[in-house]
Protein backbone atom coordinates (compact mmCIF):
# COMPACT_ATOMS: atom_id res chain seq x y z
CA UNK A 1 0.00 0.00 0.00
CA UNK A 2 1.34 3.31 -1.11
CA UNK A 3 1.41 6.57 1.34
CA UNK A 4 -0.85 8.11 -1.27
CA UNK A 5 -3.78 5.78 -1.06
CA UNK A 6 -3.94 7.13 3.07
CA UNK A 7 -2.81 10.42 3.14
CA UNK A 8 -5.09 13.33 3.93
CA UNK A 9 -5.69 15.40 0.66
CA UNK A 10 -7.40 18.40 2.43
CA UNK A 11 -4.59 20.21 3.94
CA UNK A 12 -4.64 23.25 6.64
CA UNK A 13 -1.35 24.49 6.56
CA UNK A 14 0.10 27.71 8.27
CA UNK A 15 2.67 30.20 7.71
CA UNK A 16 6.03 30.72 10.13
CA UNK A 17 5.15 34.20 10.04
CA UNK A 18 1.59 33.71 12.11
CA UNK A 19 1.16 33.72 15.66
CA UNK A 20 0.68 31.45 18.38
CA UNK A 21 -3.01 32.50 18.85
CA UNK A 22 -3.31 31.59 14.94
CA UNK A 23 -2.48 28.51 15.78
CA UNK A 24 -4.69 28.21 18.44
CA UNK A 25 -7.67 29.69 16.41
CA UNK A 26 -7.09 26.85 13.69
CA UNK A 27 -6.47 23.85 15.59
CA UNK A 28 -10.08 24.53 17.40
CA UNK A 29 -11.77 25.33 14.04
CA UNK A 30 -10.73 22.52 12.09
CA UNK A 31 -10.07 20.13 15.16
CA UNK A 32 -6.89 19.36 14.34
CA UNK A 33 -3.67 18.49 16.36
CA UNK A 34 -0.81 18.92 13.69
CA UNK A 35 -0.28 21.20 10.89
CA UNK A 36 2.83 21.43 8.30
CA UNK A 37 4.20 25.60 8.21
CA UNK A 38 4.41 26.10 4.60
CA UNK A 39 6.31 29.27 3.13
CA UNK A 40 6.52 30.31 -0.42
CA UNK A 41 5.26 26.83 -1.39
CA UNK A 42 7.43 24.93 0.27
CA UNK A 43 7.57 22.84 3.61
CA UNK A 44 9.25 24.44 5.96
CA UNK A 45 8.16 23.02 9.49
CA UNK A 46 5.45 21.27 11.59
CA UNK A 47 3.31 22.93 14.38
CA UNK A 48 1.69 20.25 17.14
CA UNK A 49 -0.52 20.97 19.61
CA UNK A 50 2.45 19.63 22.18
CA UNK A 51 4.25 22.84 20.60
CA UNK A 52 1.06 24.95 21.66
CA UNK A 53 0.83 23.65 25.18
CA UNK A 54 5.11 23.92 25.34
CA UNK A 55 4.34 27.64 24.38
CA UNK A 56 1.02 28.39 27.17
CA UNK A 57 2.25 30.65 29.39
CA UNK A 58 1.75 28.55 33.04
CA UNK A 59 -0.14 30.01 35.98
CA UNK A 60 2.56 31.44 37.73
CA UNK A 61 3.91 33.63 34.63
CA UNK A 62 4.93 37.12 35.34
CA UNK A 63 4.58 37.89 31.17
CA UNK A 64 1.97 40.49 29.86
CA UNK A 65 -1.10 37.96 29.34
CA UNK A 66 -1.48 38.21 25.98
CA UNK A 67 2.74 38.14 24.99
CA UNK A 68 2.80 34.26 24.41
CA UNK A 69 0.24 34.28 21.85
CA UNK A 70 1.69 37.09 20.29
CA UNK A 71 4.62 34.33 19.67
CA UNK A 72 5.41 33.67 16.01
CA UNK A 73 5.09 30.05 14.78
CA UNK A 74 8.83 30.14 13.34
CA UNK A 75 9.66 30.19 17.42
CA UNK A 76 7.45 27.04 18.31
CA UNK A 77 7.98 25.05 15.24
CA UNK A 78 9.55 22.27 14.44
CA UNK A 79 12.02 23.26 11.46
CA UNK A 80 13.08 21.17 8.41
CA UNK A 81 10.40 17.85 9.47
CA UNK A 82 10.93 14.94 7.82
CA UNK A 83 9.12 14.38 4.31
CA UNK A 84 8.04 11.51 2.52
CA UNK A 85 6.93 10.75 -0.34
CA UNK A 86 3.34 9.45 -2.33
CA UNK A 87 4.80 6.95 -3.38
CA UNK A 88 6.61 5.08 -0.45
CA UNK A 89 5.15 2.31 1.16
CA UNK A 90 2.97 2.88 4.24
CA UNK A 91 5.09 0.03 5.88
CA UNK A 92 8.43 1.44 5.96
CA UNK A 93 6.86 5.01 6.76
CA UNK A 94 5.07 3.09 10.05
CA UNK A 95 8.49 2.25 10.97
CA UNK A 96 9.41 5.78 10.13
CA UNK A 97 6.95 7.43 12.79
CA UNK A 98 7.87 4.24 15.37
CA UNK A 99 11.30 5.00 15.58
CA UNK A 100 11.38 8.75 15.10
CA UNK A 101 8.60 8.97 17.93
CA UNK A 102 6.36 11.24 15.67
CA UNK A 103 2.95 12.29 15.39
CA UNK A 104 2.40 13.27 12.02
CA UNK A 105 4.26 13.87 8.69
CA UNK A 106 4.37 16.36 5.21
CA UNK A 107 3.69 14.09 2.01
CA UNK A 108 5.95 15.99 -0.74
CA UNK A 109 6.33 15.35 -4.51
CA UNK A 110 8.08 18.04 -6.77
CA UNK A 111 8.78 19.76 -3.59
CA UNK A 112 5.03 20.63 -3.41
CA UNK A 113 2.83 19.83 -0.38
CA UNK A 114 0.65 17.20 -1.85
CA UNK A 115 -0.82 15.35 1.48
CA UNK A 116 -0.23 15.10 4.78
CA UNK A 117 -0.13 11.71 7.06
CA UNK A 118 -0.87 11.04 10.66
CA UNK A 119 -0.39 8.66 13.36
CA UNK A 120 -4.02 8.07 13.05
CA UNK A 121 -4.56 7.52 9.66
CA UNK A 122 -2.10 4.17 10.26
CA UNK A 123 -4.45 3.33 12.60
CA UNK A 124 -7.30 3.34 10.52
CA UNK A 125 -5.70 1.72 7.92
CA UNK A 126 -4.40 -1.09 10.35
CA UNK A 127 -8.04 -1.48 11.29
CA UNK A 128 -9.60 -1.27 7.75
CA UNK A 129 -6.35 -4.13 6.75
CA UNK A 130 -7.33 -6.26 9.72
CA UNK A 131 -11.27 -6.31 8.93
CA UNK A 132 -11.48 -5.77 13.04
CA UNK A 133 -13.99 -3.17 11.96
CA UNK A 134 -16.41 -5.93 10.40
CA UNK A 135 -18.27 -8.29 12.39
CA UNK A 136 -16.51 -11.62 12.99
CA UNK A 137 -14.14 -13.65 14.51
CA UNK A 138 -10.53 -13.73 15.51
CA UNK A 139 -8.33 -16.90 15.94
CA UNK A 140 -4.97 -17.56 16.60
CA UNK A 141 -3.15 -20.25 15.12
CA UNK A 142 0.10 -21.99 16.46
CA UNK A 143 2.21 -23.09 13.40
CA UNK A 144 5.48 -24.82 12.88
CA UNK A 145 7.57 -21.97 10.52
CA UNK A 146 7.67 -23.95 7.33
CA UNK A 147 6.50 -23.62 3.80
CA UNK A 148 2.86 -24.49 3.51
CA UNK A 149 1.55 -23.80 6.94
CA UNK A 150 -0.98 -21.32 5.75
CA UNK A 151 -2.59 -23.21 3.27
CA UNK A 152 -2.65 -25.88 5.31
CA UNK A 153 -4.29 -24.11 8.03
CA UNK A 154 -6.40 -21.86 4.63
CA UNK A 155 -7.87 -25.15 3.58
CA UNK A 156 -9.92 -25.95 6.83
CA UNK A 157 -11.42 -22.46 6.29
CA UNK A 158 -12.08 -23.45 2.78
CA UNK A 159 -13.91 -26.64 3.67
CA UNK A 160 -16.33 -24.94 6.14
CA UNK A 161 -17.06 -22.24 3.05
CA UNK A 162 -16.23 -19.11 6.20
CA UNK A 163 -14.46 -15.86 4.29
CA UNK A 164 -11.41 -14.55 5.46
CA UNK A 165 -11.33 -10.64 6.04
CA UNK A 166 -7.34 -11.19 7.18
CA UNK A 167 -4.47 -12.77 7.95
CA UNK A 168 -1.11 -11.92 9.89
CA UNK A 169 2.07 -13.85 10.41
CA UNK A 170 4.35 -13.46 13.30
CA UNK A 171 6.93 -15.22 15.21
CA UNK A 172 6.51 -16.93 17.81
CA UNK A 173 8.65 -14.99 20.72
CA UNK A 174 9.20 -18.25 22.87
CA UNK A 175 10.13 -20.48 19.66
CA UNK A 176 11.52 -19.47 16.46
CA UNK A 177 11.00 -22.78 15.09
CA UNK A 178 6.90 -21.72 15.25
CA UNK A 179 4.87 -18.93 13.64
CA UNK A 180 1.40 -17.26 15.07
CA UNK A 181 -1.37 -16.95 12.42
CA UNK A 182 -3.86 -14.82 13.29
CA UNK A 183 -6.67 -14.66 10.94
CA UNK A 184 -9.89 -12.97 11.23
CA UNK A 185 -12.94 -14.48 10.00
CA UNK A 186 -16.29 -13.49 9.03
CA UNK A 187 -18.46 -15.28 11.26
CA UNK A 188 -19.87 -14.87 14.88
CA UNK A 189 -19.56 -18.55 15.78
CA UNK A 190 -16.36 -20.25 15.13
CA UNK A 191 -16.83 -23.36 17.54
CA UNK A 192 -16.78 -26.07 14.74
CA UNK A 193 -14.18 -24.26 12.74
CA UNK A 194 -11.71 -24.64 15.80
CA UNK A 195 -12.74 -27.99 16.24
CA UNK A 196 -11.79 -29.24 12.81
CA UNK A 197 -8.65 -27.15 13.16
CA UNK A 198 -7.20 -29.09 16.26
CA UNK A 199 -8.65 -32.29 14.54
CA UNK A 200 -6.01 -31.59 12.20
CA UNK A 201 -3.38 -31.15 14.95
CA UNK A 202 -3.05 -27.30 14.75
CA UNK A 203 -2.71 -25.43 18.18
CA UNK A 204 -5.52 -22.88 17.99
CA UNK A 205 -4.34 -20.36 21.33
CA UNK A 206 -7.24 -18.09 20.98
CA UNK A 207 -10.20 -18.41 21.62
CA UNK A 208 -9.01 -20.94 24.10
CA UNK A 209 -11.99 -22.96 24.17
CA UNK A 210 -12.46 -25.67 27.09
CA UNK A 211 -11.61 -28.97 25.58
CA UNK A 212 -13.00 -32.61 27.16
Amino acid sequence: MLVEEIMKKDIFTLRSDQTVQDVMNLFEEKRIRHAPIVDDGKVVGIVTDRDLKDAMPSMFTVAPKGEPYKKKVSEIMTKNPIIVHPLDFVEEIALVFYEQKIGCLPVVSNNQLVGFLTETDLLYTYIELTGAHQPGSQIEIKVPNRSGALYEVSKVFYNHKVNVLSVLVYPDRKDNSNKILAFRIKTMNPISIIEDLRKEGFDVLWPNLHQE
